[in-house]
């Protein structure tokens, strides 16, 4: 089959199709014209790809379950060439997902906290004003208009 029936048979578009192959995840041939041609287990392989990254996995941790992509999903499962390196790959994933989490958990908690002080200052200012001076903002700069200049500074008492 040619790309363009793999992308829509998995969802992937053209572009990760090709990533996907650059990556060493996917393989081709080419036809007389030059063309991307791919057999029908390449079907599977990049569904369970896409599952895999859609999980959290990088490329580089795909590239270790390589041998087993090619089979349905809940095959795919069940193979693992060593299960103690697959689950050791998969620990490290989560606990990186886990530290993110837990650094934008950070970054919420400052912000409520910014927001909590601004309206204590400014109790008028309801957050739905705030959200809505943000948009015209942002809406007058994608008309070109230059951006409003930065406020002086206040002083903090």
């Amino acid at each position: 089959m040619l790309i363009g029936e793999l992308a829509q048979r998995t969802g992937a578009s053209r572009r990760s199709l090709r990533y996907y192959e650059q990556q060493g995840l996917l393989v081709s041939r080419r036809t007389a014209k030059g063309w991307r041609a791919y057999d029908e287990s390449a079907v599977n392989r990049v569904r369970n790809v896409r599952e895999l990254l859609a999980a959290g996995l990088g490329t580089e941790d795909i590239v270790q379950v390589a041998p087993c992509l090619d089979m349905k999903t809940e095959e795919f499962m069940a193979c693992q060439d060593s299960p103690a390196e697959t689950l050791a790959m998969y620990e490290r994933r989560l606990a990186a997902v886990e530290e993110k989490a837990a650094e934008l958990d950070r970054y919420r908690s400052r912000l409520v906290a910014r927001i909590a002080r601004l309206r204590a200052a400014d109790p008028a200012t309801s957050l739905d004003e705030v959200l809505r001076r943000a948009e015209e903002s942002e809406a007058g700069r994608g008309r070109g208009a230059p951006a409003r200049p930065p406020a002086a500074p206040r002083t903090c008492s």
